[in-house]
């Protein structure tokens, strides 16, 4: 087999397979999905940021690129492993084939790898970091480059917008300034359809220049990287506390969490798909959620905040979402505006909007 490309694992494992997209040598973390579809969706999804991400699905690519697909209009993953890859999609919607699109944002592509024993790898040994690299690579050169090459934390400063943007609503019957840490498009979309106003703010954004927009509330979006990471964004929330209605998902979830004085950790392998079944506490009903971080809240020391645990994780019984309704803050670790995914929790962006009014929906 004249394989031409492959992976080096920091532990010495290597992958080898095919090139599609671009053909540069990357260091990343490596982690798996496992959605059957919305390929399009995780390569343009900010929170993988610097991650090579494998899909346990085994056909990607037969559908295409369509325009309106894209989560952010500048894909950062750092790469994507597959068993098989499709160059000639099959959709009237597609206008570009996916190696075509990760060849013009610099994202390297291996197929042909064997993606259940890299999966089942990455599960047993957890997510590490990786070489994607050309196949004639000494291993030995591999994990040397690994080694030398830092741990990047500045994965959110590197995706969050730069500038202020309003998006409006058609009907407006709200404003909401939602704080950009790598913030998937759907998510404005679907406070768009619910009358809200959105006003994207940078990272780091002060509470006084958030209060000086005059919001009826503010919400903290998805992003990549180490919640510990991103200080300014946790003082911000510390300070609006009780004085605006918050509403965070994914790493927003993590940052009010540690706005609180909950702490967070590392995951050996994150949640990452469509598939992953949540209990809603209230209701007792399980919801399938659509899911992608590696960081989890520490349920110990959420008992020493005013912070009321509302949604577990059925599969590990990690925390998958907290609320003070007192201070009129809730947040979910999973991702309400799917995007891939299924739709069970967008109630919780109606949830929201009524809390802003001035009632109250069960988490």
């Amino acid at each position: 087999m004249n394989y031409n490309r492959k992976i080096i694992t920091e532990d010495g494992d290597e992958y080898y397979g095919y090139a599609f997209g671009d053909t540069g040598d990357r260091v990343c973390e490596i982690v798996f999905n496992t959605s059957m579809a919305g390929y399009q969706e995780i390569i343009s999804d900010p929170s993988y940021t610097y991650q090579a991400v494998v899909m346990s699905y085994p056909l990607i690519g037969n559908y295409g690129i369509a325009d309106d697909d894209y989560e952010t209009d500048v894909p950062t993953i750092g790469g994507l492993i597959v068993r098989e890859y499709n160059d000639l999609p099959s959709n009237f919607r597609s206008k570009e084939t996916l190696s075509e699109v990760m060849k013009r944002y610099n994202i390297p592509g291996i197929f042909g790898i064997d993606t259940r024993k890299l999966v089942r790898s990455i599960r047993d040994k957890g997510s590490r970091r990786v070489l994607l690299c050309n196949a004639d690579m000494p291993k030995e050169e591999g994990i040397k480059l690994i080694e030398n090459t830092p741990i990047p934390h500045d994965a959110v400063s590197k995706v969050s917008c730069k500038d202020v943007r309003k998006l409006p609503a058609e009907k407006p019957v709200c404003h909401i300034v939602a704080i950009d840490c790598g913030m998937k498009k759907n998510i404005v979309r679907s406070l768009n359809e619910r009358g809200c106003d959105v006003t994207v703010v940078p990272w780091n954004t002060s509470a006084w220049e958030i209060e000086r927009l005059s919001p009826d509330g503010v919400f903290i979006s998805n992003g990549p990287g180490d919640p510990e990471d991103v200080i300014p964004t946790i003082n911000t929330i510390k300070q609006l506390i009780g004085k605006l209605p918050i509403f965070g998902i994914c790493l927003g979830h993590q940052i009010i969490s540690l706005a609180y004085g909950a702490k967070t950790y590392k995951m050996k392998f994150g949640h990452r798909g469509g598939n992953h079944p949540v209990r809603n506490i209230a209701t007792n009903k399980i919801e399938i959620t659509s899911q992608n971080h590696s960081y989890a809240v520490d349920t110990e020391s959420l008992k020493n905040t005013p912070l009321s645990v509302t949604h577990i994780n059925l599969l590990d019984n990690t925390v998958e979402g907290v609320e003070n309704l007192s201070d009129r803050v809730f947040s979910v670790q999973y991702h309400p505006e799917s995007a891939p995914g299924p739709r069970d929790s967008f109630y919780l962006f109606d949830k929201f909007i009524d809390i802003i009014k001035g009632g109250e929906k069960d988490a």
